[in-house]
């Protein structure tokens, strides 16, 4: 199966954007995220290690929590050689990680094949070179299925503001970093225009529910 995997391309990534990327399954099995024109089955990320969880007992496994900055994502790691492989590495870490992207119980995870420890600027490394590259998702974006995805996320954050009063709409477009300000404000209008959401005062929005 990994080897199947090998032959695609590990495409460079902010967590962000794999977050953003819809799974696509057959006959409940997981293929790949589709995410605007790309099938992405493998990824190649960078961030920070901000959490690791080690199994006690016979089963062996790791998790990981890896943080880019533009998001948050599990790098599960289960059996016994692959468990002893990768426990060195350590929470506060910054790492690379190239991996099979999977999804199961709607969680979209990483299962790494390579974890090799960086020097904390390559965060700023990749972040540039993937905002030179002008990717799918940075630029305004078409794709309807994509433009679905963002805008129930969008509202996701409205709604889960909603104990605060709501929230403003430059505070979304910094959560969405990987996504074009343009694509968010069109999409925050037509929610507006549809009445899902108001404005109690410019900038600030409230679900209407």
């Amino acid at each position: 199966m990994t080897d199947q995997y090998k032959r695609n391309i590990a495409y460079k990534l902010r967590i962000g954007n794999i977050l953003l990327g819809k799974p696509i399954f057959d006959n409940d099995k997981f293929i790949y995220l589709e995410l605007g024109s790309k099938k992405i089955s493998r990824t190649n990320v960078i961030g920070n290690i901000v959490d690791k969880y080690e199994s006690e007992g016979d089963k062996k496994y790791l998790f990981f929590t890896l943080d880019d900055g533009s998001g948050q994502i599990k790098l599960k790691v289960f059996g016994e050689e692959d468990s002893e492989k990768f426990k060195g590495i350590t929470q506060g870490e910054t790492v690379a990680v190239i991996g099979v992207v999977r999804n199961w119980n709607n969680e979209t995870y990483i299962q790494p094949e390579i974890i090799s420890a960086k020097d904390p600027k390559y965060l700023l490394v990749r972040k540039l070179e993937l905002e030179k590259q002008k990717s799918d998702t940075s630029k305004p974006v078409t794709d309807k299925k994509v433009v679905q995805a963002i805008k129930d996320k969008i509202l996701g954050k409205i709604k889960e503001a909603e104990s605060d009063g709501g929230i403003d709409s430059e505070k979304i477009i910094l959560e969405f970093r990987e996504v074009s300000t343009d694509t968010i404000n069109e999409e925050i209008k037509k929610l507006l225009e549809e009445g899902i959401i108001f404005e109690p005062r410019p900038g600030r929005l409230r679900y209407l529910g």
